[in-house]
C-alpha cells in the first residue's frame, strides 16, 4: 500500500472491535475505534478517515442517526454498515443516505477486506 489508509471502526462491542482492529492493522491499515456515535462524529469532523465501519445497533445514538449526522456535514466519506442481522430493515433505510456496503458480523474479516478494497477502487475513480 502506497499511502496509509485510515479506517474508523464505530462499535460499542470490544469483542468485535479488538479482533477486527488487530486484523485490519495486520493488513496495513491504520485503525481508530470510536465506542459510540458522538465520538465517531467528532473524530470525523476533526480528522476524516478514508473509510468508516459503522455499527447499526448501539446504545444512545444508533447507526442510522449517526449516519444522518455525518451526512449533514460530509456527503462523500465511504461508510460501511456493520450489523449482526442479515435482513435488518434499517439497512435499507440507511441505503438512502449513501452507504458503501454492509458487513455482517457473522462474516469472515476477509469479507470486510474485500469491501474496503472495492470502496477504495470506487473512491479513486
Amino acid at each position: 500500500m502506497d499511502e496509509e489508509i485510515k479506517i474508523l471502526l464505530v462499535d460499542d462491542e470490544a469483542d468485535f472491535t479488538r479482533p477486527m482492529s488487530a486484523w485490519l492493522n495486520s493488513e496495513g491499515y491504520s485503525v481508530t475505534i470510536a465506542e459510540d456515535g458522538g465520538a465517531a462524529i467528532n473524530l470525523i469532523r476533526e480528522n476524516p478517515p478514508d473509510i468508516v465501519f459503522l455499527d447499526l445497533k448501539m446504545p444512545g445514538m444508533d447507526g442510522a442517526e449517526v449516519l444522518r449526522n455525518i451526512r449533514a456535514f460530509n456527503k462523500d466519506i465511504p461508510i460501511i454498515i456493520i450489523t449482526a442481522y442479515v435482513d435488518d430493515p434499517k439497512v435499507k433505510e440507511m441505503g438512502e443516505h449513501g452507504i458503501s456496503g454492509v458487513f455482517y458480523k457473522g462474516d469472515d474479516f476477509i469479507e470486510g477486506l474485500s469491501l474496503i478494497k472495492s470502496v477504495l477502487r470506487l473512491k479513486r475513480k
